[in-house]
């Protein structure tokens, strides 16, 4: 999403900027005049691109800036990985009623945030 700095942005990528920028400067990292410098700029920010320099000295972006490429897509979906052979696990092993309701709902909340992660890795064209 950040491959694309002239992309207009809206008041929810101006105020996730500004709450941002406020966990920086209760973190100890901005003053209080960059600060309010920085909300200022935040506000009148028109295009994803008059956010970048915001943070360009900060630890971490807003969502609005972060790159998710098809790698870190892969990495976070292999780390759902272990979920679903342990309850596949349970399903092969334990044939009991409660363990079964058990291995589907976490193989439910994986498929879930499995199918979340993948749509936030295509985003807009």
């Amino acid at each position: 999403m950040a491959d694309r700095p002239d992309i207009r942005i809206g008041t929810a990528e101006r105020e996730e900027a500004v709450a941002l920028l406020g966990e920086h400067f209760a973190a100890g990292r901005l003053s209080l005049a960059e600060f309010d410098e920085r909300v200022a700029l935040a506000t009148q920010a028109t295009v994803r691109g008059d956010l970048i320099p915001l943070f360009a000295d900060l630890p971490s972006a807003p969502a609005a800036m972060a790159t998710t490429g098809p790698r870190d897509l892969v990495e976070q979906l292999l780390t759902l990985v272990p979920f679903i052979l342990v309850a596949l696990l349970v399903i092969v092993v334990f044939r009991h009623p409660i363990a079964l309701l058990i291995a589907f709902g976490v193989l439910f909340v994986v498929g879930r945030r499995a199918y979340r992660l993948l749509g936030e890795g295509r985003g807009p064209s």
